[in-house]
């Protein structure tokens, strides 16, 4: 479901889906070692599922920071690759199918607004992709080919104005949620460390027995 979409970010077929289920796969399976090892106890288990809390914790630290700093570039690129998307639409490729997904889901039309159709291939034969219908019972082809009515027909806001207005107004949120899920994975590494330690605990005399039981 995921792939088409990351090809309005790219301008070429992005691996993303595959890396993120990867990603998930991988942070489950070590989840699950981070369990057993605590059940365990084994000190060196718990070594390395702290080895892969504090991995996960720098790596998503970068990603959240990359994404804050780069994110007029992010814009740049999506601007570049959502705007070819709509010049070479045909309505049945990948690409095509991605950007009328866009415009149902967020009520938009166009980059800009429904003019950013007019110096696409596809106006001159089908007019406005039926996406940027307000009502589908309420818009026919002959609408969408006439520019003054299909201005009464479909949605005003363009799609671009309206993600990137939402990534601008959420950009907070999305910041916080990555440091607070960083972090408590973090919390998650000192907690088992220290659970550890209670566990097994050293009895002071304990150096002073193992020298006897030696010397025995």
């Amino acid at each position: 479901m995921l792939g088409p979409y990351t090809l309005l970010i790219s301008d070429a077929p992005s691996n993303a889906p595959y890396i993120l289920t990867g990603t998930g796969a991988t942070i489950v399976l070590f989840g699950l070692f981070g369990c057993f090892a605590t059940c365990r106890g084994r000190p060196w288990m718990l070594k390395l599922y702290a080895v892969f809390l504090s991995l996960v914790f720098i790596a998503e630290l970068i990603a959240g920071i990359s994404g804050f700093i780069f994110r007029h570039e992010i814009k740049g690129t999506f601007l570049t690759t959502y705007s070819d998307a709509v010049l070479k639409y045909d309505g049945r490729d990948d690409r095509s199918l991605a950007v009328d997904g866009v415009q149902r889901r967020l009520h938009c039309c166009g980059v800009y607004n429904y003019t950013s159709w007019f110096s696409s291939a596809y106006f001159a034969t089908r007019g406005v992709p039926a996406s940027c219908c307000v009502s589908f019972s309420d818009c026919s082809e002959a609408d969408l080919k006439n520019a003054t009515v299909a201005e009464l027909k479909v949605y005003k806001q363009g799609c671009y104005d309206l993600v990137m207005s939402f990534i601008e107004s959420n950009m907070g949120i999305i910041a916080g949620v990555t440091f607070g899920v960083a972090f408590s994975q973090d919390v998650d590494q000192a907690a088992g460390h220290h659970g550890n330690r209670h566990k097994h605990p050293q009895h002071p005399g304990q150096p002073w027995l193992n020298q006897m039981t030696s010397g025995m």
